[in-house]
């Protein structure tokens, strides 16, 4: 059935954890609309689904600069990206 992709456990968990989250957000959104936006450190007034976005896309970064300069393993960039996503929530 799903022989079109070559799926594997770590790209499983990556697409689980891609679509919790966005669930996650949806819900906190319909239970509490409107109440997310705020001015953050970078001078943007930024909702939780723009907060979600930058720090998914910082990630992708990291990750990639990670591998451009030191290759595997892929624990250092997993740690700066989850401390990167707090900041991007606490803070922007």
């Amino acid at each position: 059935m799903f022989g079109w992709m070559a799926w594997t456990w770590p790209t499983g968990l990556f697409f689980i954890g891609l679509f919790t989250a966005m669930a996650i957000i949806t819900f906190v959104e319909i239970r509490y609309p409107g109440t997310s936006e705020r001015k953050g450190v970078l001078g943007l007034v930024t909702t939780r689904g723009d907060r979600l976005f930058l720090s998914l896309l910082g990630t992708a970064y990291i990750f990639l600069a990670w591998i451009f300069f030191f290759g595997m393993p892929l624990w250092g960039p997993l740690a700066i990206s989850i401390a990167w996503g707090i900041f991007c929530f606490w803070k922007v």
